[in-house]
């Protein structure tokens, strides 16, 4: 959508915000950084960075609120869970919305008139249909120019492709516990400082919420990065295990393509897309009522 801005085939958008986790894979930031010099200012449309911290480091701070992330859980008696999923709305929705609120002039905690609004691009394309949603604040009116202009992934992957961004990489955090085998291999295979921190990570987190160990509350089981609930060091990303696509098709209530386990969560964790958290953000998340 922002090349299509800034080639003027959509109109110009006053800015373009991306939600920083504070860690995405070195290829992301270097994307994004590419994008702002060759795309976005020669346009002049600014790229606003937005974050509510470092996901990692506050995983593993037992003084810090953290939102939990998806983490797959082998509990004491064998049986196989999930902790709740709110760091989208924490590390991207939440500081986005700051922004937006930043800019109208009406930050938290203003309450923003009725008539005071920003219309905010969704970049779903017609295979995700489905996914186009209302945002949940009145302050921002969601639009879709992909579905307006019937554009598939495909079509968009054309469009890169033709201006030399065919390897634009997936905007999702370095250990998320979504990635498919393919991105778990990726990593491995071509960036051993990451691999080596993301297994550093999903080591540090096997008992769980950092702030509930610290208070005496230790989670009642372990706690993995990946589907197959073993240390990812162990997990097998090489191939896909019996035990493995019969746990994918029971998480996933048994309707969706496996091949999940190998691609991953397709919308990953895009902020207006996503399979959504535990606890939806139905109002603002500062605190005042829709």
């Amino acid at each position: 959508m922002l090349a299509l801005s800034a080639a003027g085939v959509l109109p110009k958008v006053d800015y373009a915000i991306f939600a920083d986790t504070g860690w995405e894979p070195r290829a992301v930031y270097d994307h994004l950084d590419r994008l702002e010099r060759e795309i976005a200012a020669p346009a002049g449309i600014p790229v606003l960075r937005v974050s509510s911290g470092n996901i990692r480091n506050d995983a593993l701070d037992p003084h810090h609120r953290f939102a939990s992330m998806p983490l797959y859980i082998l509990n004491q008696d064998g049986k196989a869970g999930m902790t709740r999923r709110q760091c989208t709305g924490e590390y991207k929705i939440k500081p986005i919305k700051k922004q937006v609120r930043a800019l109208l002039g009406y930050p938290y905690p203003a309450r923003i008139p009725r008539e005071v609004f920003v219309e905010q691009w969704v970049g779903i394309s017609t295979d995700e249909f489905h996914r186009a949603k209302d945002a949940d604040v009145k302050y921002m009116r969601n639009r879709h120019p992909l579905i307006d202009m019937g554009w598939s992934r495909t079509d968009c992957v054309r469009y890169l492709a033709s201006l030399n961004l065919a390897d634009t990489p997936k905007s999702s955090c370095l250990g998320c516990p979504f990635h498919g085998n393919a991105q778990w291999r990726h990593i491995r295979d071509t960036s051993p400082a990451e691999w080596a921190d993301v297994m550093a990570f999903d080591d540090a987190i096997r008992q769980g919420n950092a702030r509930a160990n610290a208070s005496g509350n230790r989670l009642l089981g372990e706690a993995f990065l990946h589907r197959s609930r073993v240390p990812l060091g162990q997990a097998p990303i090489d191939h896909v295990t019996a035990a493995e696509w019969a746990a994918i098709r029971q998480e996933l209530g048994g309707d969706e393509d496996p091949a999940t386990l190998e691609e991953g969560v397709t919308d990953g964790c895009s902020p207006w897309a996503c399979r959504g958290d535990a606890d939806p953000l139905t109002q603002d998340d500062f605190g005042l009522a829709t």
